[in-house]
């Protein structure tokens, strides 16, 4: 009936749409592609595609049991809130880079300098946007996206269609990510924290032995510049973290899929 595409006729129309419904979950919150720079011209081709490649794969696991509308609407925002919840594990790793990016700059004394940051429409500060771009390159480099399309495809092995439910495992697990945001940000600003706290002794006992040094105008672009140098030495550091963080996806992907199933 569809020449051209995994559609044999109108009984795979409703599975199709709750495929599709489930990876625009997806891509809608993903990092880079879900972001509001990909315009909604490519993103909804991009779904679309994505969709009907993986139909033919999960077309087993697709049955819908539900015929009246009602509870097809329901699958439907259930099938989205299966991508969301998927998506939100990268969003996490994303905001400790943001997070660490505000410690940072705040740190160094830039928090005032902001650049728009078009993603999320708003203003950020330098060192956000700066660590930010980092992470999107490793994200994309090491090919972190192609985890969430395989496990889009593991899913259906998983959680049914409109298998989406709430319970207390889940909250804990949702809880606990969170909670590892912040160590993972600790973890990308501790090598600037460090070095800016020991500037900071440094100068503090300058101060007291030399009176007449003013050390406000020393500390401002002596912070900036241990910041910097810190800041490209720990390079190989920022990418090992961020690098376990992002290997450590596919287990929370399989945890989440048996809270969710």
């Amino acid at each position: 009936m569809f020449p051209g595409l995994p559609i044999d006729g109108l009984d795979d129309l409703v599975p199709f749409a709750l495929v599709l419904a489930r990876v625009a979950g997806l891509f809608s919150a993903i990092p880079v592609f879900g972001s509001r720079v990909v315009p909604a011209r490519v993103k909804a081709p991009l779904i679309f595609a994505m969709a009907l490649l993986i139909f033919p794969i999960i077309r087993p696991e697709a049955v819908v049991v539900a015929t009246d509308s009602i509870t097809l609407i329901l699958f439907v925002i259930k099938e989205v809130l299966i991508g969301l919840t998927l998506a939100i594990l990268s969003q996490l790793i994303f905001a400790a880079v943001e997070f660490c990016g505000f410690q940072v700059g705040a740190q160094m004394g830039l928090s005032m300098s902001s650049l728009f940051d078009p993603a999320t429409q708003s203003n950020l500060p330098t060192m956000a946007s700066f660590q930010g771009a980092l992470a999107t390159l490793l994200f994309l480099s090491l090919g972190v996206h192609h985890f969430f399309i395989t496990g889009m495809v593991e899913s259906y092995r998983v959680i049914p269609v409109g298998g989406w439910h709430t319970s207390p495992g889940l909250l804990a697990f949702l809880i606990d990510a969170t909670s590892g945001m912040f160590v993972i940000a600790i973890k990308l600003a501790a090598p600037v924290a460090v070095s800016l706290l020991a500037a900071a002794v440094a100068l503090g006992i300058a101060a007291r032995s030399f009176p007449s040094m003013n050390v406000f105008i020393v500390s401002m672009p002596l912070n900036i510049g241990i910041g910097f140098l810190v800041l490209g030495i720990s390079l190989p550091v920022f990418a090992r973290v961020l690098s376990g963080a992002f290997g450590g996806l596919t287990e929370q992907l399989r945890t989440l899929f048996r809270l969710l199933g």
